[in-house]
């Protein structure tokens, strides 16, 4: 092993650094094409594929993908590898109370705290998910609105509960690829319901945001239906390749 001298150690820092910021980047791909449904629930994600993708090590991508288990957002498997995770019923179920205990509850704190910087982002959002359907780009409009909500629970001031709701919408995106209606797949969220959670949120009325926050993340869970697909196999290439 070769020794680490004073001339050598700002390189090794350096490499590791990118090293590190390589596996965010992947992470981040992943992540967002899994969000977006752009890789279905339960399709394999094979390391060798993936580190021919990316250029990667399978090493470098096994890390990535353990982060992403750490997340529920991947299932690792013996001896089957990993793939992407497919919710159960209970556990939809599960996210959603989860959901609507938590975000209701940040309403509130929301209402009082809110700028008229972020009155007018949470209308940037909530715009940029109308034209993202309307233009029928389906992906944006995904993770616009996952966005909006994870911005929203940011805006409580609470960081740890902040970062739990962005991890609960990214389980939120898996639960309505497998149970969504098709004609729902922009994560359930009717665009105009934002919009009125801005509205409320702008008066202060807090009690009427988190009121509104509960019927309207109860009508995305009473939209999703039971009905177990097949197994996918994902073409990496055409998914992440440049």
């Amino acid at each position: 092993m070769p020794e680490v001298t004073a001339d050598t150690a700002p390189a090794t820092k350096r490499k590791r650094q990118e090293g590190t910021e390589r596996e965010d980047a992947i992470y981040q791909s992943i992540s967002d094409a899994v969000v977006e449904h752009r890789l279905k629930p339960g399709s394999r994600l094979r390391e060798d594929a993936l580190s021919e993708v990316f250029g990667v090590s399978r090493t470098g991508i096994r890390k990535v993908l353990q982060r992403l288990a750490m997340e529920q957002l991947v299932t690792i498997a013996p001896r089957r590898g990993a793939s992407v995770a497919r919710p159960s019923a209970d556990e939809a179920r599960e996210v959603f109370a989860a959901r609507q205990m938590i975000e209701c509850g940040l309403m509130p704190e929301v209402a009082s705290r809110v700028t008229k910087s972020e009155i007018a982002e949470l209308r940037m959002l909530a715009k940029r998910e109308v034209d993202a359907l309307r233009d029928g780009n389906n992906s944006v409009a995904i993770r616009t609105s996952s966005e909006f909500h994870e911005r929203l629970a940011q805006m409580s001031g609470n960081k740890t509960l902040a970062e739990f709701v962005g991890r609960l919408c990214s389980r939120s995106s898996l639960i309505l690829a497998v149970y969504g209606n098709s004609a729902s797949d922009h994560m359930g969220c009717e665009s105009h319901d934002h919009d009125e959670l801005v509205r409320l949120l702008e008066a202060g009325d807090g009690a009427g945001a988190s009121q509104f926050m509960l019927e309207h993340l109860k009508a995305v869970e009473g939209s999703l239906s039971i009905v177990e697909g097949a197994e996918e196999v994902p073409d990496l290439y055409s998914i992440f390749g440049n």
